[in-house]
């Protein structure tokens, strides 16, 4: 009965402006695609656009935050700090007041920076990266700039959905982990939703999120994969709306079964209706002033290698080995040791004592989500991961222990060293709770 009357009912606005708009981030060419080792050409067509969209949201201070969502692998910081001083030197918005996150299809072209040391690529097909790279911040910016240009008054509503098409794919076996379902493994199926509704009580946004790889697929034809799906039956079905996608922590997390169009359609179809089922319930009102924090932490690495084994690497069998040895030696060359932590960014976003985004960097895995849920209380929780730097895999402790793709081999592709110090998890944890609290000023790196 409380569904109908929201949606009939005409919604107060409570101090807040939302204004949301759109980019085509498609490339005008085939290119190489991201996400898989395994390709051998470039793309093929699409099956749908890849966007960019961007969420404005103005407080009843007047202070204006924006969101960015891509139908994107991820965004390296070059990307994420070029964004960020335009935004802020165009429109005067702050680093803590600006969320850039990626979907993290594979099914996207490859973006300089990002897993670059996974393909081989010819000089043609760098050439053609570097002049997508180029072009793709104007193209966020100019989904911003329409966003703002379009805020007007809406209330802002807050609920959790469920879906279950992710599962686990960290399995255990007597050699060690390998990437297969995980019947007992952690998952986390909410569905975080936060809508926007007019002054008439109609839809102008959805952002939504999910703790899954958006792996469905592995065809040649650019695609969102089931969150690009599951924002366009959205947004089919509800008329006027854009429907904007975040990933959760889902770095272990994989849609099982998966290799179909029609398996990628069902996902999105089931997120979809996940999400219409939160907007069509009993949902909170999210108050205001909108908090805003951000901080870049030195994340500790293992111990470096030395050069001799940075030589060794070279004569390696596994050709991904070499690239990073030979990446690796050209930086120790130049700077004369390589660095031992990395600048790892933890964003947070509070909407009063109603609801806090909790916006972490990297393919973060299942466990952070369930652990700041937990320790920061479930109802008032929306986490995304594969925000502002898609630097590598953050695994818990546990999953750095257990070892495997997203505990250290993976860190080949992203160009590391080695795997991440066992304080890994207490660190970013520990920043959450420092912005949680306040007591860190925010402040542009």
């Amino acid at each position: 009965m409380l569904a109908g009357m929201l949606a009939a009912v005409p919604a107060r606005a409570e101090g807040f402006k939302v204004g949301v708009a759109r980019s085509v981030i498609t490339p005008a060419q085939d290119m190489w695609m991201a996400g898989y080792a395994s390709r051998t050409e470039p793309s093929q067509g699409k099956l749908h656009d890849l966007f960019a969209k961007a969420l404005a949201i103005e407080d009843e201070h007047g202070d204006k935050s924006i969101i960015v969502t891509t139908d994107l692998i991820g965004l390296p910081a070059n990307i994420s700090k070029e964004v960020a001083a335009l935004v802020n030197q165009r429109f005067g918005i702050p680093r803590e007041r600006l969320m850039l996150t990626s979907s993290h299809t594979h099914s996207g072209p490859v973006v300089r920076d990002n897993l670059f040391d996974m393909y081989g690529l010819s000089e043609d097909q760098v050439k053609l990266i570097e002049a997508y790279t180029l072009a793709l911040p104007g193209l966020m910016v100019a989904a911003v700039e329409q966003a703002l240009n379009s805020l007007e008054p809406c209330i802002l509503q807050w609920g959790i959905g469920e879906a279950g098409f992710a599962k686990n794919r960290r399995k255990y076996t007597v050699d060690g982990v390998i990437n297969d379902m995980n019947p007992i493994g952690p998952v986390d199926h909410d569905v975080p939703v936060l809508a926007a509704r007019r002054e008439d009580g109609s839809l102008k946004a959805v952002l939504f999120g999910y703790a899954c790889h958006n792996t469905t697929l592995s065809l040649q034809q650019f695609c969102g994969d089931y969150a690009g799906f599951a924002q366009a039956k959205l947004e089919e079905r509800l008329p006027g709306t854009t429907a904007l996608y975040v990933e959760g922590c889902g770095g272990d997390q994989n849609p099982l079964p998966r290799r179909t169009i029609e398996l990628a359609q069902q996902y999105g179809d089931e997120l979809a209706t996940a999400v219409e089922k939160v907007l069509n319930a009993t949902v909170s009102e999210v108050r205001g002033p909108l908090r805003a924090a951000y901080k870049e932490i030195p994340l500790a690495l293992s111990a470096p290698p030395t050069r001799e084994q940075l030589e060794q690497q070279l004569q390696s069998q596994d050709v991904y080995v070499q690239r990073r040895a030979k990446r690796l030696l050209a930086t120790l060359d130049e700077k004369g040791a390589l660095d031992t932590t990395y600048p790892y960014p933890v964003q947070v976003w509070q909407f009063a004592d109603s609801l806090q985004m909790t916006v972490l960097g990297g393919e973060a895995t299942v466990d952070y989500s369930l652990r700041l849920k937990y320790e920061l209380g479930r109802d008032r929780q929306f986490v995304i991961a594969y925000a502002n730097d898609v630097c590598a895999y953050i695994p818990s402790l546990r999953v750095l222990r257990e070892g495997g793709y997203e505990g250290e081999s993976s860190m080949v592709y992203y160009g590391f060293y080695g795997p991440w110090a066992p304080s890994v998890e207490e660190d970013i944890v520990a920043a959450v709770h420092e912005l949680s609290k306040g007591r860190e000023v925010a402040s542009a790196k």
